[in-house]
């Protein structure tokens, strides 16, 4: 018997809704980009009410990229993560012109020439960076920058923003490869903020700091529908691979992408000489004020692609950019009172509660004093007038106590013998500048520790939040990491605000968070000076827990990028009786720790992988593509994101795209997951 549920097909109806979205991409290009709009508001919403309808009734002729996504998707149940093909490395900071002078002398001195240097020169937007990766022109996948290397995926929410194209058009005067990664930056306009803010406060809704607090804040949203209502835009300033559109500099790349439909920020300065940089940063620190979007600095990039080859790279950021941020905006206020917050490794650090202030558009009533050297350096006393300022448009920070204006009110502030949570004895040890809680079982301590054990780059344990850690502590629920195992759904039932979905929710979150790989629990145990980046030095080096916990200070320090500090802190954190009782614990409850591919491992076979080239290529199945970098990376490889006469290996998953065909066409050996698994585990 038929299904009449379903609506038969209608070539008609289905023309009818392609050229609806034609003409609605056209529209929100011309309007968005272009800023030239061909029709009305009125005869806008009109298509747009026609398509939505029309997609309702014909289900059948759904797509991803139709300008109906934009009005937001499904909520999610959590973000996904994706490793970036390139990463989004940061950027080396200067403050001042002469630090762009330096930055000069030191390309040219790179350079090894005496041939002309142009830059390009951008105003940095203080918004959220991104990626857009597009298919074919269509837009298939958005994602945030997270630590540079993976980011989490926020397509849904990327969809909502108007002046994001969700397909290139296809009469551009410029051909459309079949993967293009695009960069940019997602803001919120000055204007834009100050009525979201407002409409917040009539709703009795907590207000946002800041315009990137509130761009942030929205691509965060699970609901897409929420994001869609948030004044979201976005400039485009890069891709993760030139070599795509055929461009030989940063001054070209940019022309193209605009040819391909990006909005690309107006007021960039392109092939220009040392000297007009210079007074291209003057004149941008004098107008950034009136500008329509906050900006906290400017970009210099060496423009030649050639050029930038050279240059390289560090490990954490390109040789030939250079973020040169803007002196901080001050503003004058008083120091109410110092207060001492104590964290997660038992520093005492002295805050400042200041008179509210607005300072570059954000309200400051707190400012961190550091330590007790940096307050007799200024000489700063409770009920002081000082000029404050947010470090790098972001920070606030006391500048300079204003002496003049001292009216004999003023204290000294003394740093208490007592730790303020505990109680227990506060110590200073010789050659530091830290005030220390020496009680590891200091209430602050624990929850610090245990909102890092739980956070991203650690177990990364959904729902377990700073307000339920604060709970646990102080109803002596959990005292350490292992405790957080051992919790039920009934006795979280009851806690404030909890109820049996959600403590069942939240029970499952940590169950499923027992497996781990080694470098992020090395990170989640809070040794330290030992960062995401160390911790993964370690992991590949040792390959697994038991080598490490056993190892000395010498054989820490034999790791390249490992320094004598961060070796002794290692190396005492696993001699302690505690901390080992800690690891014996978790491994009781049910922790387990997947081995690292350490760096040698195999009877020297690992040298095998040593020079050799691999792309990724589809999705993955038993592991994520930064789980397969890593294993190639610790074994001597090396991964790129594109396929060349250089490529050794191709790794295929699930739906590989257009790269597979590139490394039939190259010659490349193509080897699914499963081949490359043994290729690894050989080693």
């Amino acid at each position: 018997m038929a299904d009449t549920a379903t609506p038969k097909v209608d070539p008609e109806i289905e023309r009818r809704i392609e050229r609806l979205r034609q003409a609605l991409h056209e529209h929100n290009h011309r309007y968005f980009v272009l800023d030239d709009p061909v029709i009305s508001d009125a005869e806008y919403d009109r298509l747009m009410q026609e398509l939505i309808a029309l997609e309702h009734a014909w289900p059948r002729y759904s797509s991803p990229d139709s300008p109906s996504a934009r009005v937001g998707s499904p909520p999610l149940e959590k973000f996904e993560t994706v490793p970036h093909t390139v990463p989004m490395m940061s950027l080396d900071k200067g403050f001042t012109e002469a630090d762009l002078l330096s930055f000069d002398e030191r390309v040219r001195k790179l350079l090894k020439t005496e041939e002309k240097i142009v830059y390009t020169a951008e105003p940095k937007i203080d918004g959220v960076a991104v990626e857009l990766v597009y298919e074919k022109g269509v837009l298939r996948l958005a994602s945030t920058r997270g630590d540079g290397i993976t980011g989490e995926v926020i397509t849904a929410n990327v969809k909502t923003i108007q002046t994001v194209p969700m397909r290139l058009p296809s009469e551009s005067r410029r051909q459309i490869p079949d993967l293009l990664e695009v960069r940019g930056e997602i803001f919120i306009r000055r204007d834009n903020f100050k009525r979201l803010n407002e409409k917040r406060a009539e709703e009795n809704l907590p207000l946002f700091a800041n315009p990137r607090n509130a761009a942030a804040g929205s691509l965060r949203q699970l609901d897409s529908a929420v994001t869609a209502t948030r004044p979201l835009e976005i400039f485009i300033y890069n891709v993760s691979d030139p070599k795509v559109l055929e461009t030989t500099s940063q001054a070209d790349t940019l022309a193209a992408l605009k040819d391909l439909g990006f909005r690309i920020n107006p007021l960039i300065l392109t092939r220009a000489d040392l000297h007009e940089v210079v007074d291209y940063f003057r004149k941008l620190d004098e107008k950034r004020q009136g500008l329509p979007y906050e900006i906290d600095g400017m970009v210099v990039k060496v423009d030649a692609f050639r050029q930038q080859e050279i240059l390289g790279s560090t490990s954490r950021s390109p040789r030939w950019a250079l973020a040169v941020k803007f002196k901080a905006l001050q503003e004058r206020t008083r120091i109410l009172d110092i207060q001492v917050q104590v964290g997660r490794t038992g520093a005492l650090t002295p805050v400042a509660h200041l008179a509210p202030v607005n300072v570059g558009g954000a309200m400051v009533s707190r400012a961190t004093l550091h330590n007790e050297d940096e307050i007799r350096k200024k000489d700063i006393r409770i009920r002081d007038r000082v000029f404050v300022q947010r470090a790098g448009d972001v920070i606030p920070e006391v500048v300079k106590v204003i002496a003049d204006a001292r009216d004999g009110s003023e204290r000294p502030f003394v740093m208490p013998e007592k730790c303020p949570v505990c109680g227990s004895e506060t110590v200073r040890i010789q050659g530091e500048a830290v005030t220390r809680c020496i009680n590891a079982s200091c209430p602050a301590q624990v929850k610090g520790n245990l909102r890092h054990f739980a956070g991203k780059g650690a177990f990364d344990i959904d729902g377990l939040g700073e307000k339920l850690i604060d709970q646990l502590v102080d109803l002596k629920m959990v005292r350490s990491y292992a405790d957080l195992f051992a919790l039920t759904p009934d006795v979280l039932k009851d806690l404030d605000r909890m109820g049996e979905k959600s403590a069942q929710n939240i029970i499952a979150a940590i169950q499923s968070s027992k497996t781990i790989g080694l470098s992020r629990f090395l990170y989640a145990l809070g040794i330290r000076h030992v960062g995401e980046h160390s911790a993964r030095l370690i992991a590949a080096a040792f390959g697994g827990l038991e080598a490490v916990r056993t190892a000395e200070k010498a054989d820490f320090e034999g790791i390249e990028g490992i320094g004598p500090v961060v070796a002794e802190s290692i190396a005492d954190f696993f001699a302690q009786p505690e901390n080992r009782e800690t690891l014996d614990r978790l491994l009781q409850r049910g922790i387990i720790i997947e081995k690292a591919l350490a760096a040698g491992e195999g009877n020297g076979n690992a040298a095998r992988l040593a020079g050799q080239s691999f792309v990724l290529t589809g999705k993955l199945a038993a592991m994520t593509r930064s789980e397969a970098k890593a294993l190639i990376e610790a074994a001597g490889g090396t991964v790129t994101s594109s396929v060349s006469s250089k490529t050794r290996y191709l790794v295929a998953g699930e739906d590989p795209g257009s790269k597979l065909e590139k490394a039939r066409k190259a010659g490349v050996e193509i080897i699914d997951e499963t081949a490359f698994k043994k290729l690894v585990e050989d080693l």
